[in-house]
């Protein structure tokens, strides 16, 4: 090997940076395997690369001249690091996705009601993983930011907009002055420029991003407006600008995808934020319209 020439990443925190530096000037079916790498790392583990290759819509050859653009032999190098990390992850983590996973492939409920059933198993991944990924210091970080902010700005569109609907009736009812930038009327940029240094902007968005919430995230940013954001992948155009960032990854279901894990990170948020405004109560509430 040339002796000028760097080494690859020999961990999976190392593989993540080194793929987070690239990522912008990467081509569309790279980016595509990119983000899947990030957001399913225990499926990279532990599935083949056909496997892998089918999950992600991209071809098996596709992501062997992925590893070798990033200095690898192989893909398999790669796929050394996903396992890695797997040996270290939370005990029994693995052993649950799995039996989750062969839960739905062995069913034989073919009826209505396996939809609801189907739904309910991938839902409970996607919640066991939020302890896994979700950083303490993060969340105590919104929940600092929220309580201090003089009003909450929201913006969220399309599937992510019942996220932040959710958010502004939690924070009003825990007393917070919340305005919703919506793009009803195209005024949702034009509200966003009424935001001060003494706001927090909250902020939800999924791939396919919306554009105007991703100019909106990246004006705040220019404006030096402290930022809350709920996204799919450290990949987001949200996660560059965001003082708090929590990626909650997305699992396909037959038709749509679901915002349950997002909205228990939501309701997380809240309710940490209401531990604060609660005189610092061990068991924050947050009221209901019926009890005034």
């Amino acid at each position: 090997m040339d002796k000028n020439v760097t080494p690859p990443p020999n961990d999976f925190e190392a593989l993540v940076l080194l793929i987070h530096e690239r990522f912008e000037s990467m081509s569309k079916s790279y980016q595509q395997i990119s983000r899947f790498l990030t957001q399913n790392p225990n499926e990279v583990a532990v599935h083949s690369v056909n496997s892998i290759a089918q999950r992600c819509g991209v071809h098996a050859s596709s992501f062997v001249r992925f590893a070798q653009a990033l200095g690898y032999t192989g893909f398999k190098d790669i796929q050394l690091l996903f396992q890695k990390r797997l040996e270290t992850a939370a005990p029994g983590f693995d052993a649950r996705v799995r039996a989750l996973e062969s839960e739905l492939e062995n069913r034989d409920d073919l009826t209505d009601f396996g939809f609801l059933r189907d739904l309910v198993v991938k839902d409970i991944a996607s919640l066991q993983s939020l302890l896994d990924n979700i950083d303490p210091e993060q969340l105590s970080h919104a929940a600092d930011l929220l309580s201090e902010a003089s009003t909450i700005y929201l913006i969220g569109q399309l599937r992510s907009a019942p996220v932040v609907e959710f958010f502004r009736y939690m924070l009003t009812m825990i007393g917070k002055r919340c305005v919703i930038l919506d793009p009803s009327g195209g005024l949702a940029t034009h509200m966003a420029k009424t935001m001060t240094t003494q706001d927090v902007l909250i902020a939800v968005s999924f791939r396919y991003y919306a554009t105007e919430v991703v100019s909106i995230v990246n004006d705040a940013r220019e404006q030096e407006i402290k930022m809350v954001a709920i996204s799919d992948s450290t990949l987001s155009p949200l996660a560059k600008s965001a003082d708090c960032f929590f990626e909650v990854p997305e699992h396909s279901h037959t038709f749509s995808r679901s915002i349950a894990a997002p909205s228990c990170v939501a309701q997380a948020i809240v309710l940490a934020t209401a531990a604060r405004l609660q005189s610092g109560s061990t068991q924050p509430k947050i009221p209901t319209v019926t009890q005034g």
